[in-house]
């Protein structure tokens, strides 16, 4: 109780961060705080549990035993706090002021995003929008932490600690400039291998994917020679040259610029989906937003 009695929420909140970090300096930047004001508060921290917390490491700090052991006691009770204290009253989004960040790839910027950029502004004016890039290893982290408020991925190989809802179901079809003299009709497979292929490897440098690996199952190869990191310079690529490409369908639907034609191959396409931390499941604002994503995605 004595303990107890010394301490401010504000050193909870530091400890918190500090046992997430191990690094003053990156923990004073997420609290907007200055470095020395961090190490008041470590100091001060120290003195309360007579204990170290956090020594010098060769990769920032380490956590002593007794920090390891306050980790997760903390962050339940800094949760049901934080729980405890928030607004009871709907949220209104004409009035709120809230910054959401979202992780996103290019494809789900052009598919999920802009769609509902329009109604988000309209209904919500005072709201802002961060898109930050989207590193699937490092999407469970940045929730949990707070670092971001969804994120978007393929159903298969999302974290499963993660609450998730299915957007919705793509497919893949073969795409071209709009006048491409041999995209006037579908082509057969013969002539679809023959054609010079770009692809999207997300690892970069890749030069196979989900299409060759249905083409291997009939025994069949295409010709790949250009692979790039993102759709957006696809996109270009289709426009200006002779080489095509297998794309989602929601990525080139009304591309004047583009000929779309079924494939000769079946490619099996995938489900994206949309994805946050337990954390902000229940919270009014994060509700909102959710449903705002899917309405604009539905229509």
């Amino acid at each position: 109780m004595n303990n107890l009695r010394r301490l401010d929420l504000n050193l909870l909140v530091t400890l918190d961060v500090l046992l997430s970090e191990h690094n003053v300096t990156r923990a004073a930047e997420r609290l907007n705080f200055s470095q020395p004001s961090v190490s008041v508060h470590l100091a001060k921290l120290r003195d309360i549990f007579g204990d170290p917390l956090l020594l010098p490491g060769p990769r920032g700090m380490r956590p002593t035993a007794r920090a390891e052991e306050l980790r997760e006691p903390l962050r339940q009770a800094l949760d049901a706090l934080e729980h405890a204290v928030s607004p009871a009253s709907p949220f209104n989004p004409a009035e709120a002021s809230h910054t959401w960040r979202v992780a996103a790839t290019d494809y789900a910027e052009s598919t999920i995003l802009l769609p509902v950029l329009s109604s988000l502004r309209a209904a919500a004016p005072g709201t802002r929008l961060a898109i930050v890039e989207a590193a699937p290893p490092r999407i469970a982290k940045q929730a949990e932490q707070g670092d971001i408020d969804l994120a978007f991925h393929t159903s298969e190989g999302a974290p499963p600690e993660l609450r998730g809802r299915l957007l919705f179901k793509e497919r893949y079809v073969l795409a071209g400039r709009a006048d491409h003299p041999r995209l006037k009709r579908r082509p057969t497979l013969a002539q679809f291998c023959k054609l010079e292929h770009v692809i999207v490897s997300p690892d970069g440098g890749g030069f196979s994917g989900v299409t060759d690996e249905a083409l291997a199952e009939v025994g069949l190869t295409r010709r790949v020679v250009l692979s790039v990191p993102h759709f957006l310079f696809v996109m270009s690529v289709l426009a200006s040259t002779d080489l095509v490409a297998m794309v989602p369908a929601r990525l080139v639907r009304g591309n004047g610029a583009l000929r779309v034609v079924e494939a000769p191959v079946e490619v099996p396409g995938y489900e994206m989906a949309m994805l946050w931390h337990e954390r902000s499941h229940r919270d009014p604002a994060h509700q909102w937003l959710r449903e705002c994503i899917v309405d604009a995605v539905a229509t």
